[in-house]
C-alpha cells in the first residue's frame, strides 16, 4: 500500500503534528505501508538536508513556501509550486491521501484525491477554535469561534474519514456538527521515547547544580499553551521551595513576552530558557532531569509531552483539559490539578518535598507510558486504510462531495 501524507508543518519545525507524522511514518513502514510525505521548505536548507543540516528523511517532497507574516516558525506552501509539485506525481501510485493540516495541504489534498479518484481521510491534529482566538484576538470571541466550527465543518465534509488524536476531541468535532466518520487514534509514543535520558548531563550542560529541585515545561512555547500560567505558579511554589529552578525547553512566539513576564516578577535568576532541544538526544536528557514535569495547555488534541515525561520516569502535575483528559487518568503518574494558582503551586511543591510521592509517581508513569506504543496505533491505521480502500462507498461518497 503506498499512501500519500500532506501537512502545511514538518520538521525542521517542531511541534506536535511533525512528531505525529514522523513516528507513523517510520511505524507504517514496518507494517509494509510506504508513504510520500509533501511538507514545505525551509530556508537555509542545502540540497538532500534539512535546515539544521540533517539528511533529508527518505520519502519527503519539499515545497517552496513563503513566511507566514508575524510567525518566524511556520511557513505556506505556494499554491502554484504545490500543485505543481503533486500534478507531477504518478496518481496511479497512490491507494489514498492523508492530510494533516486544515491549511493549504488540506485544499491540495482533496484535489490530489479527486483526481486520482482515491480516498482521502485526514487528521484533526490541531483545535483550530482556540488557536484563532489566540492569533487573531481582535475579533470578538463569538465571531472566531462560528467561523472557527463553520470552516472545520466545510473542511470535514470534504474527506471520507476523519482521525480524532482524543475521544474529548472527537467529541467536539461531533458537537460542531461533523457527520463525517470520525476515528480516534491518539499517536503513541515511538520505542526511542522510552531511551533513557541523561538528566545529571543536562544540568551539567545548563550549569544546574545536582542537588537543585527542578520543575520543567518541555513543549512550543506559544501563547495557547498557557506558559504564563506556569510561570505564576511557579513564583507561589518558590515560596516553599525557594531554591527550586524553573526551565521552560522549546521555541514560539510567547518566548519573549514570557521573558518579560519572568523579568516583571523578579525570576530571571530562577528561570532557565532553554530553548530548542535536540530530540535524539538533549530532549531526553531534560525530561530525565526534572523533579517534576508541569503543563496546562488548554488546546491540546492529545499531549504526548505528558507521555514523553512519564517515559522517562518524571513525576507529572498538569490540568486536564480537553486531548489531555485521555491521558491523566487514575494510575497515570501523575497529580491532575484545576487551572487554579494556589492548587496548582502546592501540588508542586508536594512532589518536590516528598521523594516517595515523587518515585512513586515516577514509577507509575513509566509503566503506564508504554501502554501508548505507537506500534499499536499505527496497526489500527493500517486496518483503518484497509477499511477505507475496500468500501466503494467511500469512493462514491468522494466523487459527489468533491465535484
Amino acid at each position: 500500500m503506498r499512501v500519500l501524507f500532506i501537512s502545511d508543518v514538518y520538521f525542521p519545525r517542531v511541534n506536535g503534528v511533525s512528531t505525529s507524522i514522523r513516528t507513523f511514518r517510520e511505524d507504517l513502514a514496518t507494517h509494509g505501508v510506504e508513504t510520500q510525505l509533501v511538507a514545505p521548505s525551509y530556508e537555509a536548507r542545502r540540497a538532500g538536508a534539512d535546515s539544521a543540516g540533517a539528511p533529508e528523511e527518505q520519502g519527503v517532497l519539499r515545497v517552496a513556501a513563503a513566511r507566514v507574516p508575524r510567525d518566524p516558525e511556520d511557513r505556506r506552501m505556494v499554491w502554484r509550486c504545490l500543485t505543481r509539485a503533486l500534478d507531477a506525481l504518478p496518481r496511479g501510485e497512490f491507494d489514498l491521501v492523508h492530510i494533516h493540516t486544515p491549511f493549504v495541504a488540506h485544499y491540495a489534498g482533496v484535489r490530489f484525491a479527486r483526481r486520482a479518484n482515491i480516498p482521502c481521510l485526514a487528521t484533526y491534529h490541531t483545535f483550530f477554535e482556540e488557536y484563532l482566538h489566540h492569533y487573531l484576538p481582535v475579533l470578538p470571541r463569538a465571531v472566531s469561534r462560528f467561523l472557527a466550527r463553520s470552516f472545520t465543518r466545510s473542511q470535514c465534509a470534504t474527506v471520507q474519514a476523519l482521525i480524532a488524536p482524543s475521544e474529548p476531541m472527537r467529541a467536539v468535532l461531533s458537537a460542531y456538527g461533523v457527520t463525517t466518520p470520525i476515528h480516534v487514534l491518539p499517536t503513541g509514543l515511538a520505542a526511542d521515547r522510552f531511551r533513557a535520558g541523561d538528566g545529571a548531563a543536562f544540568r551539567a550542560r545548563a550549569g544546574i547544580a545536582p542537588e537543585r529541585p527542578l520543575v520543567t515545561y518541555i513543549g512550543r512555547v506559544a501563547h495557547e499553551k498557557n506558559i504564563g500560567f506556569l510561570v505564576q505558579v511557579f513564583a507561589q511554589v518558590l515560596k516553599s521551595v525557594p531554591e527550586a529552578l524553573l526551565v521552560i525547553a522549546g521555541e514560539g512566539p510567547a518566548r519573549e513576552p514570557l521573558r518579560q513576564q519572568v523579568a516583571a516578577l523578579g525570576l530571571t535568576q530562577q528561570v532557565h530558557f532553554a530553548g530548542y532541544l535536540d530530540r535524539d538526544s538533549a530532549l531526553l536528557d531534560c525530561y530525565a532531569a526534572a523533579d517534576v514535569f508541569v503543563f496546562a495547555s488548554r488546546t491540546e488534541t492529545q499531549g504526548l509531552v505528558l507521555l514523553e515525561a512519564m517515559a522517562q520516569g518524571t513525576a507529572v502535575v498538569s490540568t486536564a483539559e480537553l486531548g489531555t483528559r485521555s491521558i491523566l487518568v487514575p494510575g497515570s503518574g501523575a497529580l491532575i490539578v484545576p487551572e487554579e494558582r494556589a492548587a496548582f503551586a502546592d501540588a508542586v511543591a508536594r512532589v518536590l518535598a516528598d521523594a516517595g510521592l515523587r518515585e512513586g509517581l515516577a514509577a507509575r508513569g513509566r509503566v503506564y507510558a508504554r501502554t501508548w506504543s505507537s506500534a499499536t496505533m499505527a496497526r489500527r491505521l493500517v486496518d483503518l486504510y484497509g477499511e477505507l480502500r475496500s468500501t466503494p462507498r467511500a469512493a462514491a461518497r468522494a466523487a459527489r462531495v468533491l465535484a
